[in-house]
């Protein structure tokens, strides 16, 4: 493959992806330094006599009949079940904590702020198609990396500087990862 080819995957693949790479470094590095975002929720909502019988698909179109019924907004795209409690999904907008009681059901509406909300993204907790577009960020991210390195390893000027960075990268993260 020509160098020209090779700049232009290179060059194409991380602008197009430059806006998705940030929100996950960003988010990640806040997360890391501690700042998680916050999870604001409102009153609780009891459904009297509620109950979700269903299983899968079935038992989210309940949980919307029920949610309609009680004037409720019902777009979400799916139910994660989490022991007693049950989140629809997305979580990195508005939804729903629900926790079925012996008098029926407890609806408790959840609002992420915007750090909280980059968190679910990236974490895998936002619409199925940006969880879909992380997996290609993932392949997009390697030939990033690899087209980089190819053209920092064919340039006369760089390759022995490209060579030794990469050298010592790969040194100091497997001396990092076996840290205890």
């Amino acid at each position: 493959m020509s160098r020209k080819t090779l700049m232009k995957i290179h060059l194409y693949i991380a602008a197009f992806f430059t806006p998705m790479l940030l929100i996950m470094a960003v988010s990640g590095g806040l997360y890391l330094a501690g700042f998680e975002g916050e999870m604001k929720k409102g009153e609780p909502v009891l459904i009297p006599g509620a109950a979700l019988i269903q299983e899968g698909d079935a038992k989210a179109d309940e949980l919307r009949a029920i949610l309609e019924q009680a004037g409720l907004d019902s777009n979400f795209a799916y139910i994660r079940e989490r022991g007693a409690m049950m989140q629809t999904r997305p979580t990195s907008r508005d939804f729903y904590e629900v926790k079925t009681l012996p008098a029926g059901l407890e609806i408790t509406p959840v609002s992420p702020d915007l750090v909280a909300a980059l968190m679910e993204l990236h974490k895998g907790h936002g619409p199925r198609i940006f969880r879909t577009m992380e997996i290609v960020l993932s392949v997009g991210l390697v030939l990033i990396l690899l087209t980089g390195l190819i053209l920092g390893i064919q340039s006369p000027l760089f390759k022995i500087r490209t060579v030794a960075i990469t050298g010592t990268g790969i040194f100091v993260a497997v001396i990092l990862a076996a840290l205890f």
